[in-house]
């Protein structure tokens, strides 16, 4: 008998996690000799740990009003074709990741198609650190069978709202044993000891590389400026990106290389890190790299978000989130300024103390993270819900006249 998952998510980051779901449901599935199929919404990294994809969302992602529009008309084709494809095709199962505009959609859409449908939020948006009201949290709670938090606070806030939540953990526990050792990672890309080595992550959407590139390189020139014998890593999140990128390396006179593939050699191999706010910071902090963390998005979405819907937030990046404590050095908008971005670079590159303390910080914030198995955990919960879900409804089925 096969169960059918359906599986959403989209940006770089959700691909990511999809993708150690994927293989954790797999594997499980096999242990327990259950026929699973697993249709997704994702990206490469999923279709490669075994989902098949009705569309890829890693590419049709953004943050901000404006920034969003060019992406709402293949947004809207993709989620009527794959509407069509559910209506023939229901799922036994649904897992949404993160992605909480078209997850929302998705979860009040098959909640009203199907009451019985085991609904799981596994990676829920971060409602609990910016939530403009109730409205978004009060649908999730409404239509999830389960919240699968990855962070405490996380668990905390929407146990509070009345759902039923479970703490897994957070999934980058998983990878921190596939990770090569500093050493390792220097010598694969041919660093030598004393070089030191500066890893720029500017993007993983295409604003990103208007918003926060210029700022993020401008800084790194600087920075060479005052260590002549600095080198940059900029590991390449999408392909699309390698011709701007590699312009912007130009422009700026950078001693830089490109690598695609390589992002947690690249990680491992760093004594910092500039950074866009994300995933990336947390997987720098499991490894004890310090970093500046910055982000920026256009005028006109700063502006509504600052006037009119009086966004505030206490931390923007995983690391400071966990424990809501300043770990690392974080520059929003107007602060990410080259000269802002260079100093604090500057200073945990020199200052002793300072890398002392941050690191201190990473010790605190790794315990409070769970234990490694984490997809594990989430995928028995996953499945035990879907055979349950099944043998209730056969059993309350009706029996022949």
């Amino acid at each position: 008998m096969t169960y059918r998952l359906f599986v959403s998510t989209g940006e770089v980051s959700g691909d990511l996690q999809g993708s150690l779901l994927v293989s954790a449901l797999r594997r499980q599935a096999e242990a327990r000799q259950l026929d699973l199929e697993i249709v997704a919404l994702g990206g490469d990294r999923m279709a490669r740990a075994g989902a098949s994809l009705l569309g890829n969302t890693t590419t049709i992602s953004s943050i901000g009003l404006w920034e969003a529009i060019p992406y709402i008309w293949p947004t809207w084709r993709m989620q009527r074709r794959v509407k069509r494809f559910l209506r023939r095709n229901p799922p036994d199962g649904v897992v949404l990741i993160d992605y909480m505009g078209p997850n929302i959609s998705w979860g009040n859409l098959l909640r009203q198609q199907s009451k019985q449908l085991p609904i799981i939020y596994y990676i829920a948006p971060q409602e609990w650190v910016w939530s403009f009201g109730d409205g978004n949290t009060t649908q999730m709670v409404g239509f999830s069978d389960l919240i699968q938090a990855v962070f405490p606070g996380e668990a905390r806030y929407y146990a509070s709202k009345g759902a039923k939540v479970s703490w897994v953990g957070h999934p980058l526990l998983d990878l921190l044993a596939e990770r090569p050792s500093r050493e390792q990672a220097r010598r694969e890309l041919g660093l030598a000891d004393d070089t030191p080595a500066v890893a720029l992550f500017p993007a993983s959407r295409q604003q990103e590389l208007r918003y926060l590139m210029p700022a993020m390189f401008e800084a790194a020139a600087r920075l060479q400026q005052q260590i002549p014998q600095i080198e940059f890593l900029v590991p390449l999140s999408q392909p699309r990106f390698r011709a701007q990128v590699a312009a912007a390396i130009r422009q700026y006179g950078l001693q830089a290389r490109i690598l695609e593939g390589q992002s947690y050699t690249i990680q491992a191999a760093a004594d910092l890190a500039i950074a866009k706010s994300g995933t990336v910071n947390l997987e720098l902090a499991l490894q004890q790299v310090p970093q500046v963390v910055i982000y920026r998005v256009g005028r006109v979405t700063a502006w509504v978000a600052q006037h009119v819907l009086r966004f505030s937030i206490p931390f923007m990046s995983p690391p400071n989130l966990i424990n809501m404590e300043a770990v690392v050095p974080e520059l929003l908008q107007d602060e990410a300024s080259a000269e802002r971005i260079y100093q604090e670079a500057y200073s945990l590159l020199t200052d002793r103390e300072r890398l002392r303390t941050v690191q201190e910080g990473y010790t605190r914030m790794r315990s409070a993270l769970g234990e490694p198995g984490v997809c594990d955990r989430a995928a028995n919960e996953i499945l035990d819900l879907m055979v349950e879900r099944r043998a209730s409804t056969a059993g309350a089925a009706p029996g022949p006249a």
